[in-house]
């Protein structure tokens, strides 16, 4: 039974006991947790594999031992892990946990940009898109991979979506390359809030500080960052520079993530309002039910599924 999330924090007390019910139940259960880092502290520490999007479909891939894998994260992402483990029981603790921008590249948008520039074209969606708009495309890409993944396809011209910004991203490595962006102004809601003013505004503060960005970010937060990458890039980055201050524009899980690693560091969320509250519909505590009521599980049509699964596997195979 789904309920509103609480809006008050539990006591370390709490989270404790509840932590330690969730170690019982995947005993008992044979199950692994795989959470995102844009997930709450409290739930990537309960998980058995933390990463983005592509470190975790790489585990999902690879499961072997588990019976249950209960996803930490958004829909899609549970959806591939189904789709590379069919086998496997897929849970997520909150169905209602999506992804906006998921769902602004359909089937029939991705239809009608092949009737209109030709079918031949290759397209190549983001993992962050629905299974049925996966079983349509030709390949999938991550942030991590999206140029490589172009590049390696060899052809001219791709259909490319649904972000426009890893579009944009894609384009400025590829330059002989025509990304043609489908829709024409897919984005994610979160990485859209970062702006070139609330930066500044950090650096008045931290001139010597460092800007990374994620590419989902407008091109020109993109170009005035000192790197750009993958969640996991951005994180690698964070440990490795010799910056003591890194201005992030990203999710703020991450932020957390990383201040709580690299203590000697201060990362700072470029924007205050740059939070996921698709993500954070995943808690401990529904975490814990789902394990124990084994809900809400993840079902994909085997059509869907098999076709989706071949647009996955390529992209596996052209990196």
């Amino acid at each position: 039974m789904l309920t509103k999330s609480k809006k008050f924090k539990l006591s370390q007390k709490e989270i404790e006991r509840i932590s330690n019910e969730i170690l019982n139940l995947k005993k008992e259960k044979n199950a692994i947790i795989l959470a995102h880092y844009y997930q709450e502290l409290e739930v990537q520490d309960i998980a058995d594999k933390i990463g983005d999007s592509l470190g975790l479909s790489q585990v999902a891939k690879d499961v072997q031992d588990a019976d249950t894998i209960v996803f930490a994260g958004v829909h899609f992402m549970a959806e591939t892990a189904k789709i590379l483990s069919p086998s496997k029981k897929v849970l997520i603790p909150d169905p209602r946990a999506g992804c906006p921008m998921a769902n602004q590249c359909t089937p029939d948008i991705v239809k009608a940009a092949r009737e209109q520039h030709g079918e031949d074209i290759p397209v190549v969606v983001y993992v962050n898109t629905t299974a049925e708009t996966k079983a349509v495309a030709y390949v999938t890409c991550t942030s991590s991979n999206a140029p490589i993944v172009v590049k390696n396809l060899g052809s001219k011209k791709v259909l490319f979506g649904p972000d426009r910004n890893l579009g944009l991203f894609v384009q400025k490595q590829l330059p002989d390359v025509e990304v043609i962006p489908i829709p024409e102004d897919g984005h994610c809601i979160v990485h859209k809030r970062f702006s070139v003013e609330a930066i500044n505004e950090h650096l008045k503060r931290y001139p010597d500080a460092h800007i990374i960005a994620h590419p989902e970010c407008n091109i020109e937060i993109q170009e005035m960052a000192d790197f750009v990458g993958s969640t996991s890039g951005l994180r690698k980055y964070g440990r490795e520079t010799d910056a003591k201050v890194i201005i992030v524009a990203t999710e703020k899980g991450l932020v957390d993530r990383l201040n709580r690693d690299i203590p000697e560091k201060n990362f700072i969320l470029a924007k205050d309002t740059a939070i996921c509250r698709n993500m954070k519909k995943i808690t401990i505590e529904n975490l814990r039910d789902s394990l124990l009521y084994e809900q809400y599980e993840i079902i994909i049509p085997k059509e869907i599924q098999d076709k989706a699964k071949k647009a996955i596997l390529r992209m596996f195979e052209l990196t």
